[in-house]
């Protein structure tokens, strides 16, 4: 199933090589797929409040979010987006996404209401494929 209405992305990951794939897997499910990288979470922070500021209808639907990267980690971006009340309205979705497979990082990862899930690096059509369709349900 390839999803065809537009989807905005925000995908904050330091590894430039897994953004371009990731990317590249994204568009190649979603067809529409607005797909804006930060390679750390004070970039996207700053991104997001410039949003806020500017244009609030055009938070991303989607975050996906490393873990471990230099200067704003997935944890302090987390914190951060909340105590800053970024999205007040709760338009976007987040998701940890990550090549950690230790269970301290996943449990942390579920104890964030924010948090929708946790998906394993690395991203490929299947992952993608599932991660969209099970938001495209009605809540």
């Amino acid at each position: 199933m390839i999803i065809n209405r537009p989807v905005s992305i925000l995908l904050v990951d330091d590894d430039e090589i897994n953004n371009f794939i990731s990317i590249k897997l994204i568009k190649k499910v979603l067809l529409n797929a607005e797909i804006m990288a930060c390679l750390n979470g004070k970039f996207a922070i700053d991104q997001l409040l410039q949003l806020q500021e500017t244009e609030p209808e055009q938070m991303p639907d989607y975050i996906l979010l490393d873990i471990n990267m230099p200067i704003m980690n997935g944890w302090e971006f987390l914190d951060t987006y909340v105590k800053l009340n970024i999205d007040p309205a709760h338009k976007s979705k987040i998701y940890i996404i990550s090549s950690s497979v230790f269970s301290n990082d996943i449990n942390k990862a579920k104890s964030y209401p924010l948090v929708k899930d946790f998906v394993s690096k690395p991203l490929n059509v299947d992952k993608i494929k599932e991660l969209f369709e099970l938001n495209n349900q009605p809540e």
